[in-house]
């Protein structure tokens, strides 16, 4: 049974996962929408009846036939059976019927709304929770067009799915009067549904191949934009942006081809419904008059149930068609989901309010795949230490500023703060006393408080805070030169200032946080010489008051750090003052030499 389920109902149970027993309302409001409806079309019988003379009914009887417990209500309500009382019975159902079809609209767009926020919201959390290793393994441009574009194709296929289900119960209602009504009426409305099916089923294939191609090539085109915009000034500058151009050429032109084929399929399937309904329907009537020597009240009831039936049916085939062209998307998000949740990262208990006295690396090592990053590596930081760590690329420094920060779990080894275990640790509150500098500033496009305090209320007491970190990382002369000041807008990327300025807007960001330690990883390598030396000043004043981790290819940068390590293959293979390196360690001192730095 749930292998069934789980194969013919697998879509519904990922709907129903997100919404839960709203979705059986749904349910319950379609059936009665189905049952008004019949019972209203039923009504056409004894209409007929009353209007046709060959046709005789005894008195007070509205010949319903097994639907007679209609008349017996009637009957014992006192309602006397005439043409006006038959219309009046009518028009209840119908009317009903619209009210309950309004209502059922109305759950149906709320439920759909709650359905896309629930889907935003897990997978946002989802992201979230990722760990920084499946991150960086991970392919950008699928994870932004499955958190935007497929979001919307889901959108688009939950509705056409719940309509699908919608016109699924109206047939099967309507079928079920059929059979009440006449059994070999409805056996004929079933055969016609069968054999139309065969025709649509092959496109039904069709389109659900076409829609995996879709998602395919949608989550690389979203990957290619994201690099032409990020290299951008680069293509430009190298005449390269129609070279790269022909690369995005091509894959808008396979996501039209393929757009183009699932149009097609649906096209052939518009075009051959109408007219394999009428075909369907001359049959039934010829058979009906010719064979079945039925009257013409209960065909022409027979024939609306007919007609209910298979123009349901056809609108089912429709949205189910449509549905097939984004379920690449909905199988896409499923996938992407249960990524996520193999990758969430785990969160230990333990609350850090305060850095208060040591971190600890362990015997720690990282590998990626077959490569060993980090091998073996022991480590104290003590706090309002400044230490750095330099070497050649590919020596380890990032991976192990990555561990440092508590992006990534060691595999074997331990980092401990203030002797707690690094898997105990909340590790989100740690991060919030950390403060975290890159090589590429992190701007947003806003203004310059909002960069640096984070979009917080501008209160009496943010705006201290917000002027003490502008001071501390020498930006108070420069926002006051401004005509705008604080509010002055930055641009995209920060394209309205220097690359200087926004090193100490990141700064001033991370000190406006009230952070014990401080990040700088490769924070100035970009700049040039006067404003590296300008930025390296601003954070020699903090020297004392946090505990600064430095990683540098400039050795300038780390020339007045308590202590340097250098690293090589993965290994600390010396630790100790720039002078003590000097003096001791031939590798630093030729690195030194290299970068002509002065020893004095």
């Amino acid at each position: 049974m749930k292998s069934i389920i789980k194969k013919y109902f697998s879509n519904f149970l990922y709907f129903y996962s997100f919404l839960g027993n709203k979705l059986f309302v749904a349910v319950l409001l379609s059936i009665g929408i189905g049952i008004l409806d019949g019972f209203g079309l039923t009504m056409f019988l004894p209409l007929l009846k009353l209007s046709d003379k060959s046709e005789s009914m005894g008195k007070g009887d509205l010949g319903l036939g097994r639907f007679s417990f209609i008349n017996d209500w009637l009957i014992s309500s006192g309602v006397s059976i005439t043409l006006v009382s038959v219309l009046a019975v009518m028009v209840v159902f119908f009317f009903l019927k619209g009210i309950v079809k309004y209502f059922s609209g109305v759950y149906r767009v709320m439920l759909q709304q709650d359905f896309i926020k629930r889907l935003r919201m897990k997978m946002l959390m989802g992201f979230n929770k990722m760990n920084f290793r499946s991150f960086i393994s991970s392919d950008v441009g699928r994870i932004q067009n499955s958190m935007s574009g497929e979001v919307d194709r889901v959108a688009r296929g939950y509705n056409m799915y719940f309509q699908t289900f919608e016109q699924s119960i109206l047939v099967v209602v309507y079928i079920g009067f059929a059979f009440v009504v006449d059994f070999k009426f409805a056996t004929l409305v079933t055969a016609g549904g069968l054999a139309t099916n065969i025709i649509y089923s092959l496109f039904y294939k069709l389109t659900k191949q076409a829609s995996s191609r879709l998602t395919l090539r949608s989550n690389l085109y979203q990957g290619q934009i994201i690099q032409h915009v990020g290299n951008f000034k680069y293509l430009k500058a190298t005449a390269y942006l129609n070279d790269y151009s022909k690369k995005l050429e091509s894959t808008i032109s396979e996501i039209e081809h393929v757009r183009t084929k699932i149009g097609l399929y649906g096209s052939v399937l518009q075009a051959v419904r109408e007219p394999l309904l009428i075909i369907i329907v001359a049959i039934v009537i010829l058979i009906q008059v010719n064979f079945l020597g039925g009257s013409i009240s209960s065909i022409m009831v027979s024939l609306l149930f007919f007609y209910r039936a298979l123009t349901a049916l056809t609108s089912m085939q429709g949205n189910w068609n449509k549905f097939l062209e984004t379920s690449g998307s909905i199988d896409n998000l499923k996938k992407f989901q249960h990524e996520l949740n193999k990758s969430t990262e785990i969160f230990g208990k333990t609350k850090i309010s305060k850095f208060n006295d040591v971190i600890e690396l362990n015997n720690v090592s990282v590998s990626y795949g077959n490569t060993v990053v980090l091998d073996n590596l022991s480590l104290a930081i003590w706090k309002n230490d400044t230490i750095a760590f330099v070497g050649e690329s590919g020596s380890g420094k990032t991976t192990l500023v990555n561990v440092i920060t508590g992006l990534i779990i060691p595999d074997s080894g331990n980092m401990s703060i203030d002797g707690i275990g690094r898997k105990e640790i909340s590790i989100q509150t740690y991060q919030k006393r950390l403060g975290y500098v890159t090589q590429e500033p992190v701007i947003f496009s806003d203004t310059i408080f909002n960069n640096i305090t984070f979009w917080a209320e501008p209160t009496n007491e943010n705006l201290q805070r917000f002027k003490s970190a502008v001071e501390k990382s020498s930006l108070a002369q420069f926002i006051e030169g401004l005509p705008e000041k604080e509010s002055s807008k930055l641009g995209i990327n920060g394209v309205n200032i220097s690359g200087g300025q926004k090193q100490r807007i990141s700064i001033a960001r991370e000190l406006y946080k009230e952070i014990d330690l401080l990040v700088l990883d490769e924070a100035t390598s970009a700049l040039d010489t006067e404003t590296e030396r300008s930025i390296q000043e601003s954070i020699d004043n903090l020297k004392g008051y946090y505990t600064i981790i430095v990683v540098a290819h400039r050795l300038s940068t780390v020339k007045n750090a308590d202590r340097i390590a250098v690293m090589n293959k993965g290994c600390i293979v010396d630790i100790g003052t720039f002078e003590e390196l000097v003096s001791r360690n031939k590798m630093f001192k030729r690195m030194v030499e290299l970068q002509e730095i002065s020893l004095d």
